[in-house]
């Protein structure tokens, strides 16, 4: 098989193992004596609730809230778009349309929650104290921070008003189930869209340590709120929580474990390095190409024909002007070590098709990779000085273009070693 053709294969193969359609069925709850309330926030919600109300026999209703461009119709189930990655009014708006729809219920009720990434952004009401644009102002700042997820996601958790177990509050007395999708390196629940429906241990003083450990400028109000403890979340011994329950339907590991499968029926040995890999795209690309020159030189730590496979959600601290993305700013860092070896290959994209705020997910790397942008009078160390590797990949035809694949489980990076 070609191999560009080969590396596009495994990525597929990994949306397709995370597609609603075929992760959500299998986790259906029990039908309630009382009603069944759906709500839902992330890229992959619409689709999530498309599911869920294709396999659901009995009476439904509720709302979810998805990206822009990322809607899929459903006729019991109203679908929301907003804004991501930063919040807008309709984000603001679709929290307090889905907080208001489970008010009110029963012990005899049920409400599933659909929950993917990017919830975070686009269910947004800023916490008692704050503005949608204090909200945006943290969010942005945060974004360009060069922070991982898990810390961003703490700080939003203390900022908002149905984050950090709050929605989840809202639900009391109905029993709750989370039906999840997971971006996020680890699993963990909290980081999943910020953890709506689930507790959080964390606190305000663990946020302002973030805020001061990355310099983030806040405005005062976020400020104020942190200190005063005003925006403590949901603990995990609030009762309010006592029938919730949070199932993975699908993670960054199956999709990988999909990607391995395809790489193994094409005569390639396949090793998942990881699922949680985090750190600077361009400084973890420098690793990654150290790590398969050592296999396509010596022979360890993997013999080739092998794929190197991992996922995860690294981060790019903004110091340019160009365009982003962490996964098209590790290939060029990648591509910059592996200095154009004749036995490497690779493919890196987000699983939701956009990688930052392009509509691109990611991008090939072949041994002629720098040889094509020179010749092009492209300098490669200048585009990854200034964040600018879509740009970079664009000229040569290299970007990897999907569309909205209604899904997330985050980072996929595939490396192909061949036999010298």
């Amino acid at each position: 098989m070609e191999k560009r053709r080969l590396l596009r294969e495994m990525f597929e193969a990994a949306i397709a193992s995370a597609q609603p359609a075929t992760c959500v069925p299998p986790h259906l709850p029990p039908h309630p004596e009382g009603r069944t309330i759906v709500i839902g926030a992330g890229k992959a919600s619409a689709a999530m609730a498309r599911a869920f109300e294709d396999h659901w026999n009995g009476p439904l209703s509720g709302a979810v809230v998805t990206r822009y461009g990322h809607a899929v119709a459903c006729e019991r189930i109203e679908i929301l778009e907003s804004a991501h990655p930063l919040p807008d009014a309709a984000s603001f708006a679709a929290a307090q349309k889905i907080a208001a729809s489970v008010k009110g219920l029963s012990a005899d009720d049920l409400v599933v929650a659909l929950i993917s990434g990017g919830g975070s952004a686009l269910l947004a009401a800023p916490a008692p104290g704050l503005t949608l644009a204090d909200k945006q102002a943290a969010s942005a700042a945060l974004l360009k921070s060069g922070a991982p997820i898990a810390e961003i996601n703490c700080v939003r958790r203390h900022l908002s008003a149905v984050k950090g177990g709050r929605l989840g509050a809202l639900c009391a007395p109905a029993r709750l189930v989370t039906l999840a999708i997971s971006d996020v390196p680890g699993d963990d629940p909290l980081d999943i869209a910020s953890g709506p429906t689930v507790a959080d241990p964390t606190t305000c003083a663990d946020a302002l340590a973030i805020l001061a450990r990355y310099s983030v400028a806040i405005p005062d109000s976020v400020k104020t709120l942190l200190e005063s403890g005003a925006g403590e979340s949901v603990k995990p011994s609030d009762k309010r929580l006592a029938r919730a329950e949070f199932k993975l339907v699908a993670t960054p590991q199956m999709a990988l474990e999909a990607a391995a499968q395809v790489a193994r029926r094409a005569g390639y040995a396949a090793h998942i390095l990881s699922d949680r890999i985090e750190g600077e795209a361009r400084e973890v690309g420098k690793v990654f190409a150290a790590i398969a020159l050592q296999a396509a030189s010596r022979g360890e730590p993997f013999e080739p024909p092998c794929v190197l496979l991992s996922g995860g959600e690294t981060t790019v601290t903004v110091r340019g002007q160009g365009r982003g993305g962490r996964n098209v700013e590790f290939l060029l860092s990648l591509a910059l070590a592996l200095a154009g070896e004749a036995l490497i290959r690779a493919l890196a994209g987000d699983t939701d098709g956009m990688d930052g705020t392009e509509e691109i997910a990611g991008a090939v790397v072949t041994p002629d990779t720098l040889a094509r942008a020179r010749a092009l009078a492209i300098d490669p160390r200048a585009a990854l000085d200034d964040n600018d590797a879509h740009s970079f990949f664009r000229a040569l035809g290299d970007s990897v273009v999907t569309g909205p694949t209604l899904t997330n489980v985050n980072d996929f990076r595939a490396i192909l070693i061949e036999e010298r």
